[in-house]
């Protein structure tokens, strides 16, 4: 399929479609931004349609936050450009509110419809030339790295947060989001909840109750999320009975650190559930028989589901949709037609000196960052180590002073002599 760039001041002389579909997407970091709300976006692309003379049939739009970051509006769009019998034109603010990576370029090249960029004066339509869409393809790459780039500062910003001690995240059931009296924002015990969590870890430990039990209780005693009002279901449970941040200690990015926030149980009291749930929890593993290529890297067209592999007749592998969200119509594909798309598209990627070397500098600084944090991790770990040293053999200058017995000594874990 051949491709042609239009610029807006060509569009008299394009044959205007009759439907539009409007595109918007925001995240929580851009809505901060003036200019990048959906209400925003939306305004500048009805603004767009009505001066082009394009009657707008529907409005698909995404909102990403930092606990759900998913694009339904996305998906629903592709579908409805998919069964849509009139000839239809997409109409969306910038490349990097359209395309998030090159899988949703090549999902959306594959509808056929010409793509109108409204603050770019741009319009990729079914003429467009290959290298001008080789040039569109850049700015995707570019929108990519623009998004990849957000993403590690935020990351950034919110380890930083960890080293001095505050959560950085979503407070967990049992606190709430506050701001502290140095102005950063913190997590604290939730007064409605915090006992609530308390409870249910005392109930836990007695070892008398399983975690169904503890659940069905929680929603006896009518405990449910802050914002949706749902009960906490079995899994909230689990996940909460395993959450060292009820110490006053948080695991954040595979690194324990020290939280400055009130603790809602004590630490014997969490180990004690840790020994309960470690010896109710073991489970013989499975070993997956079958890797396949592609696993986890592709999704559905149709509905957004995952693609798996399955082998057939012993050598031949077909991919197909989970069929998560219902029956989906898309049939068996073979890796090797995969093979192929991918291989035909790595084969129109092509970089100039400057990206490699910008690739080359990106990647020694990546792993310095990553030498300094197994570092950091290491010193830690060699700290608690001597904290526990120091503990046991205080304990034990305490055995041999009489200050303690020599049974409760061996219940503690000591060496006797």
């Amino acid at each position: 399929m051949q491709y042609k760039l239009i610029r807006d001041a060509d569009a008299d002389h394009v044959p205007q479609a009759e439907d539009a579909v409007l595109y918007a997407r925001v995240s929580s970091k851009d809505q901060e931004r003036e200019g990048f709300s959906i209400p925003a976006q939306l305004a500048s692309l009805h603004e767009y349609a009505s001066r082009h003379g394009f009657r707008v049939a529907r409005e698909f739009v995404d909102v990403e936050t930092a606990k759900e970051v998913g694009r339904t509006g996305f998906g629903e769009m592709i579908s409805y450009l998919k069964d849509s019998r009139n000839r239809t034109v997409l109409l969306v603010e910038k490349t990097d509110r359209l395309y998030r990576n090159f899988r949703d370029l090549v999902t959306v090249d594959e509808l056929g419809v010409s793509i109108h960029f409204v603050r770019e004066n741009v319009v990729l339509s079914p003429e467009s030339r290959s290298s001008e869409k080789f040039m569109h393809g850049i700015k995707v790459l570019v929108a990519k790295n623009y998004i990849d780039n957000l993403s590690e500062e935020t990351r950034k910003g919110m380890l930083e947060k960890a080293r001095q001690g505050i959560w950085p995240s979503y407070a967990p059931l049992g606190y709430k989001n506050i701001l502290g009296p140095d102005g950063k924002r913190t997590i604290a015990p939730d007064a409605e909840l915090a006992l609530a969590i308390a409870r249910l870890f005392e109930r836990y430990s007695t070892g008398k109750y399983s975690i169904r039990q503890i659940a069905a209780s929680a929603r006896m005693d009518g405990r449910a999320y802050r914002k949706s009002g749902d009960p906490v279901p079995t899994s909230t449970v689990h996940k909460i009975l395993r959450n060292r941040i009820y110490t006053g200690d948080f695991d954040f990015d595979g690194v324990r650190y020290r939280g400055t926030h009130e603790p809602i149980v004590s630490m014997e009291l969490w180990e004690q559930a840790q020994a309960i749930l470690d010896g109710r929890g073991k489970k013989k593993t499975h070993r997956v028989k079958d890797l396949f290529a592609f696993s986890g890297l592709i999704a559905c067209g149709h509905c957004g589901c995952a693609l798996v592999g399955e082998l057939k007749k012993g050598k031949y592998v077909y991919y197909h949709c989970t069929g998560h969200k219902g029956k989906c119509a898309e049939p068996y594909t073979r890796e090797e037609v995969l093979e192929r798309k991918f291989a035909d598209l790595l084969k129109g990627i092509s970089f100039t000196e400057q990206v490699l070397t910008w690739v080359r500098r990106a990647l020694k600084e990546s792993h310095v960052d990553e030498k300094r944090f197994h570092d950091e991790a290491i010193q830690r770990l060699q700290r608690e180590h001597q904290r526990i040293q120091e503990r046991i053999d205080i304990m034990y200058i305490d055995k041999l002073d009489g200050r303690i017995d020599a049974q409760f000594f061996d219940q503690s874990g000591g060496v006797a002599e």
